[in-house]
């Protein structure tokens, strides 16, 4: 990331420890998104989308359940991150803001990198090269996809609000479109 990018989000990280959560942590914080983006990716695979409901916005839910019924099996499958195959997890976006009723909310857009063994073509549609990488000798050649995925994560900081973090955004570009 750009030095600028850098020194915003640490900006921010420093508001939300002010004035919303004295005890934030983005390292914490980090490690909480990867484990949830694995579990919800493993479950948008499964089709087990009943289970999703505590951890994604009802929003989010509803376009899920359009798109994941529509997906090819090796797509579908190619959505599944282990918590052991995320390679880099950076933020994309941080706001803090507030709605009209006074409700302070805090965004957080993280960005997974990830490895994923599905049977996915060379070319998905976009026309994007999807990154393959070969583990292995010539006999036991394994090869695995390096693929991308944002997920962005809201929690409510109004004074008697649940202190959970919601999905209000997945993306899984060139497999959830």
């Amino acid at each position: 990331t750009s030095p600028i990018a850098w020194l915003r989000t640490r900006f921010y990280y420093l508001l939300i420890r002010l004035y919303f959560d004295r005890e934030f942590s983005i390292e914490e914080f980090t490690r909480g998104a990867k484990q949830a983006f694995s579990v919800v990716s493993k479950l948008l695979s499964q089709r087990k989308l009943d289970l999703l409901e505590e951890l994604v916005s009802a929003e989010v839910l509803q376009v899920l359940k359009e798109k994941i019924s529509l997906l090819p099996d090796s797509h579908r499958d190619a959505l599944a991150a282990d918590i052991d195959a995320i390679m880099y997890t950076t933020e994309g976006d941080i706001r803090i803001y507030y709605d009209d009723d006074g409700m302070k909310f805090v965004s957080i857009l993280m960005c997974f990198w990830y490895l994923n063994g599905a049977s996915l073509p060379d070319e998905v549609p976009g026309e994007a090269k999807v990154f393959q990488i070969v583990f292995g000798d010539e006999n036991t050649k394994e090869k695995k996809h390096l693929l991308t995925a944002n997920y962005e994560f809201q929690r409510e900081f109004t004074e008697g609000a649940k202190p959970d973090w919601t999905i209000t955004r997945i993306e899984h570009p060139r497999l959830l479109e």
